[in-house]
């Protein structure tokens, strides 16, 4: 009797522990609120210049916010159809160390300008903190970094909490940079409650760890906060989508005209190009992984089922191709196919990006032109915009 009960008890573990994974781990409170205000983020495009990607402070000056991204360019944005933009904006003009919740003004003035010419536009704002390496580490190391954020987010979110809370959405920090994922979920509630203080009506963006991909998204158990939208970005395959970028995987920059869908048989050329036996071997998996629009919607699925399981809205705010050595047609399948995906299970999106290597529009003669095979990639009709 014994020796079957041994033989039974770890199956019913198991079982156990498979039936409480399954089954709902208690109801959030209302999110329908959440889950309304993600049908103002349904197709978006990222805003990576404005105000960030300066290589210090100094480069935000009156001239570059002006000249960066214009009225025109907002009415490109809105004639192409997109309803939102995620604003990437740099903390550092206005964080202070040891003062954080003293923002200056200069800087914040520049910021609510360029946001009431969004509103005005009839756009949603995702204003994502888009901060550096540096300050991210801070956040994962050190629990008084961590205290000041909040500090800064808390006044920030006060200063805008009297803006359009439908249209208008505060994400906590954009690709949190640290591996630890344990670390960063309670970094995160910290950081939601201290918005939550400043702005008791606005919803606000979270997102998982490292680079926020779909897989740290899945790991979180959401947020108390019912009043959240969780968001991922979507870059895979990075081989692909990859190829020629020189900020990243070193052996990225020399990649080429690497083939969307995959197969074992058409990655062959590349892997020719390529003289280190991990890194063909890498490029011999993307063949054999075989990427496709059903391989990609696989991957979708699997957040739209996390977001199903808990009964929260989710947005993918960043995807796209780096353009430099992409072959055009294959970079317009793959948007197509992650774009299509998406909106099979109804998550809202945003591309990377406007301007700026994985670009929407193309610059003839100093003005932004849209490209057309994304801008049929993403499912858009090009209108006329207004002048």
């Amino acid at each position: 009797m014994r020796s079957k009960l041994a033989a039974i008890l770890p199956i019913a573990l198991v079982l156990a522990c498979t039936c409480a994974f399954a089954a709902p781990r208690g109801t959030l409170a209302d999110t329908s609120v959440a889950q309304q205000r993600a049908a103002h983020l349904r197709r978006g495009i990222n805003l990576s210049k404005w105000f960030a990607g300066g290589s210090d402070a100094s480069a935000y000056t009156r001239q570059h916010f002006e000249t960066a991204i214009t009225a025109r360019d907002l009415g490109l944005i809105r004639a192409m159809g997109f309803d939102y933009v995620r604003l990437s904006v740099d903390p550092r003009p206005m964080f202070h160390e040891k003062q954080s919740e003293q923002i200056a003004s200069d800087y914040l003035t520049e910021l609510d300008t360029a946001l009431q010419m969004l509103l005005d536009q009839g756009l949603a704002v995702d204003i994502d903190i888009y901060a550096d390496a540096d300050f991210k580490e801070r956040l994962a190391t050190d629990d008084e970094s961590v205290e000041e954020y909040a500090d800064f987010w808390r006044a920030l979110a006060r200063h805008w909490s009297t803006l359009d809370p439908d249209r208008v959405f505060f994400e906590i920090l954009n690709e949190p940079g640290g591996k630890d994922r344990y670390r960063w979920y309670g970094v995160e509630a910290k950081l939601a409650a201290a918005i939550r203080e400043g702005a008791p009506r606005n919803t606000i963006i979270a997102t998982g760890a490292h680079w926020s991909d779909d897989d740290d998204l899945v790991f979180l158990e959401p947020l108390r906060d019912p009043n959240v939208i969780y968001a991922f970005h979507f870059y895979e395959p990075h081989v692909f989508t990859h190829q020629g970028a020189t900020w990243s995987t070193n052996y990225w920059h020399s990649l080429k005209g690497v083939p969307y869908p995959s197969a074992p048989d058409n990655v062959q050329a590349v892997m020719d190009q390529v003289r280190d036996p991990v890194h063909r071997l890498a490029l011999e998996r993307y063949g054999m992984d075989r990427w496709n629009a059903a391989r990609v919607d696989g991957e979708i699925a699997q957040v739209a089922a996390w977001a199903s399981h808990w009964d929260v809205p989710v947005i993918c705010n960043e995807f796209g191709v780096y353009r430099e050595n992409a072959d055009p047609g294959a970079r317009a399948a793959w948007i197509s196919d992650v774009r299509t995906a998406l909106e099979k299970r109804g998550i809202g999106w945003a591309m990377w990006d406007y301007d700026g290597g994985f670009d929407v529009v193309n610059r003839q003669d100093g003005q932004a032109v849209p490209d057309p095979a994304t801008v049929r990639a993403l499912g858009l009709t090009m209108l006329h915009p207004a002048n």
